[in-house]
């Protein structure tokens, strides 16, 4: 609770433009904020300029949320929809990209117990970034593919198809990290 008033104090402040509420309310989010980032981008480096660029549109946008829901899921839309509208100017959605140079085997060492989040977050990362948004948003986010269709600019079933692909190729890879792992288990 006492989260939550903190949150609402940072955030009238931030609704004054008061540059000392909005570094609270940036040190407070930017954690979470960041993990929903490196989601989306294929470094930390990148997920950075993707955490600072929607920092700076919501800051510009404080008097635009209504108050309706959660003001942390605002928030978190804020940065999903930067990082999509980062992709989809820099890089435009391919149907068939060559995959040779993304299947390159895992340097990481990996427990023989199983994987831990970072290890998936990393597999996530090794996908194609068509097939990464595309992922993150139907597997993570919860959007429809006719929404991620609208969003990319893409058709609905080339939504389906690549989410297909992604799936595939994270199976593949995860069962080259498993048998890497009963490999190291049999020395």
């Amino acid at each position: 609770m006492n989260t939550d008033n903190n949150l609402g104090q940072m955030w009238e402040g931030c609704l004054r433009n008061d540059r000392k509420q909005q570094e609270a309310l940036y040190r407070a989010l930017a954690p979470k904020m960041l993990a929903v980032c490196l989601r989306y981008a294929s470094d930390k480096d990148e997920a950075q300029d993707i955490l600072q660029e929607g920092f700076i549109k919501m800051f510009n946008n404080v008097h635009k949320y209504r108050g309706d829901g959660n003001l942390e899921g605002w928030i978190r839309r804020i940065m999903v929809h930067t990082a999509i509208s980062r992709y989809r100017k820099l890089k435009p959605m391919v149907l068939v990209e060559d995959m040779a140079e993304n299947h390159e085997e895992s340097t990481t060492s990996h427990n023989a117990n199983n994987l831990e989040v970072n290890d998936l977050m990393k597999l996530v990362q090794q996908l194609p970034q068509s097939y990464r948004s595309v992922f993150n948003m139907y597997a993570i986010e919860g959007y429809s593919h006719q929404e991620i269709g609208t969003k990319l600019g893409i058709t609905e079933l080339l939504s389906r198809t690549t989410l297909y692909r992604a799936r595939n190729i994270l199976k593949e890879k995860l069962a080259q990290l498993t048998s890497h792992e009963q490999l190291g288990l049999a020395v």
